[in-house]
């Protein structure tokens, strides 16, 4: 007879299982590396604290009071959420606080649950990042395509415009359609029109944009503000002010929300972590983009950000997310660590408790200003232009992501247009299915392989469909070369392309050249050809001369090439035989 001590196997198994879930979350920690980037260039980073801060200021203020909470809770948010988000997230230069998109989402929030109902929706988020970064979910964010990215910030745009022009025109009008609010306001101020508001927001907002144009790097907004706020006090213009703000930073506390309403916060708590998780991902890509080298942590970013919402609502605050125009300003200023986000929340915490009296007297129409010159900023024209040009279905599915996120809601929008980029792409790719009679090919290409590596030469052979699906695995594979001078992408074999992919391999060699990494194509078929063109693509090569018709062309500019990069003028180069013809 033989005794199992089951009660033994069950401890062991539960301590296994504690100790993977302690060790995952040790993963999303900050390290001892944060903290020597912190050590490095600290100067720098507190300019661009200072610098951001500056540009915060207002659109914490304006993002407060667009939710429903009032300016107070926005100050708050940009504070404690910019700090956490900073400490715990997998971007050392992301910059988080309140956002356009995320008023958007809380609005019909605050409506039908109050102030109270938006902190337990804040709390319920945050855990969810929290489940998500633990469970890995950070890596789906590759799987959407960039004409949803661009369509939902459209309507995004349209949406905080909208929100405005009750500030704008100087009434007041509420409800939770923002297209019904905005039409509202306009018929009231039509009955009795006053221009004061109308004015003081036209003045803002046209500062703001010709100072975009004109110096980019000068952040204007606060100005245009405090003149603005002065000009109303001198001239006694009968304006609307933000009021009040709360005397000190307040004391954490526990939102008093009646416990049976919780279920019906999920939903919403739902929507909140997933618009947070897409526009902090969305963000923390477009910082890698702006630095050579430098790539975050996507499961870190969620965690980062569950935190700073977690923490957030117990001062009083509302949900926050990572802010890709603070985030660019921030980059543009020097910032190389998690120090400048720190310095920004210092420099809004003095705000409020030394200078919030003055803040309590900025005119609503000024702060509406602000934001419709952010709303106009964050469409871009060229880059609208060349996806609705590029083809039929990048165009669709920009188009419907932009008009659902204006009618009905960010999430459902999202939704809607990943649905019909699938649909598009499994289009392209049944369309690419052929039988082809090809002779077999029994030749052995490692000896041809060996002598390219050892020239300091990778040929990549794109083979399939390169669109959004595949695109991040390509990417991530591809920048991490070592030992490498040039990278030949052979894509004569490639049988799909769209905007996205064609977008992360401009990406990709903007990546490689940047690491000093010469990149040659050869082979693109001519529909490839002219969306690479198009799209920019071949502009970031180093030359245009790098485009080649076929491979051997290709590989024998590439050994001239490696050869000069080695500083060896009189190396011999021989045009050996070639793994194939494109």
């Amino acid at each position: 007879m033989s005794i199992r001590n089951t009660g033994a196997a069950t401890i062991s198994r539960a301590d296994g299982w504690w100790d993977t879930v302690r060790g995952r979350f040790r993963q999303l920690l900050p390290t001892r590396a944060d903290l020597v980037a912190i050590r490095r260039q600290p100067r720098r980073d507190i300019v661009a604290g200072l610098t951001v801060a500056v540009v915060a200021l207002p659109l914490a203020l304006a993002f407060g009071i667009t939710s429903g909470l009032g300016a107070g809770a926005g100050l708050i948010t940009a504070i404690v959420a910019g700090v956490l988000a900073a400490v715990f997230g997998g971007s050392s230069v992301q910059i988080s606080g309140p956002t356009g998109a995320m008023t958007v989402v809380l609005v019909p929030i605050v409506a039908e649950f109050g102030g109270p109902g938006v902190l337990a929706v804040g709390l319920l988020a945050g855990a969810i990042l929290i489940g998500l970064a633990h469970g890995g979910a950070g890596r789906l964010m590759q799987y959407v395509p960039l004409p949803v990215v661009e369509g939902f910030t459209v309507g995004i745009a349209v949406i905080i415009a909208l929100q405005q022009v009750p500030a704008l025109l100087g009434v007041h009008a509420t409800g939770d359609k923002v297209i019904t609010v905005a039409m509202d306001a306009v018929g009231r101020w039509l009955a009795a029109p006053v221009v004061a508001a109308p004015v003081l927001a036209g003045a803002v907002a046209a500062a703001m944009l010709v100072a975009a144009r004109l110096r980019p790097g000068l952040p204007v907004s606060l100005l245009a503000v405090i003149v603005a706020t002065l000009a109303a006090a001198v001239a006694s213009i009968p304006v609307a002010t933000i009021g009040a703000l709360p005397a000190g930073f307040p004391t954490p506390s526990l939102p008093a929300l009646d416990p049976g309403r919780l279920p019906d916060l999920v939903l919403p708590a739902v929507a909140v972590a997933a618009l947070a998780a897409l526009e902090s991902l969305m963000s923390a890509t477009v910082a890698d983009g702006m630095r050579v080298g430098e790539r975050h942590d996507a499961d870190r970013e969620l965690f980062g950000q569950g935190v700073a919402n977690l923490v957030t609502p117990l001062f009083g605050g509302i949900p926050a997310t990572a802010a890709i125009a603070r985030t660019a300003v921030n980059v543009r200023a020097g910032a190389s660590s998690r120090l400048a986000a720190i310095t920004q929340s210092a420099a809004l915490l003095v705000v409020v408790l030394l200078v919030s009296r003055w803040v309590a007297v900025i005119p609503l129409a000024a702060l509406a200003g602000v934001l419709i010159a952010t709303a106009i900023q964050m469409v871009e024209v060229s880059s609208l232009t060349v996806l609705l040009r590029s083809t039929r279905g990048d165009a669709a599915v920009l188009i419907t992501t932009a008009l659902a996120t204006i009618v009905l809601d960010l999430v459902t929008a999202v939704i809607l247009g990943l649905i019909v980029a699938g649909a598009f792409a499994l289009q392209a790719m049944a369309r690419s299915v052929r039988l082809d009679e090809t002779p077999l090919d029994h030749t052995d290409h490692s000896a041809e392989e060996q002598r390219l590596f050892d020239d300091h030469i990778v040929a990549y052979r794109l083979e399939g469909s390169l669109f959004f699906g595949a695109a991040h695995a390509f990417l991530l594979e591809l920048t991490e070369l070592s030992d490498v001078r040039v990278v030949i992408l052979r894509m004569s074999r490639l049988a799909t392309l769209d905007a996205t992919g064609a977008t992360v391999l401009a990406d990709t060699i903007k990546r490689l050249e940047g690491r000093g990494i010469s990149v040659l194509i050869s082979g693109s078929r001519p529909e490839h050809a002219r969306l690479l063109a198009r799209l920019g693509v071949y502009d970031q090569l180093s030359t245009e001369r790098h485009v080649f018709a076929t491979t051997p062309e290709a590989i024998v500019h590439a050994r001239t090439h490696a050869a000069r990069l080695a500083h060896r003028p009189g190396a011999e180069v021989e045009a050996e035989p070639v793994m194939e013809t494109p």
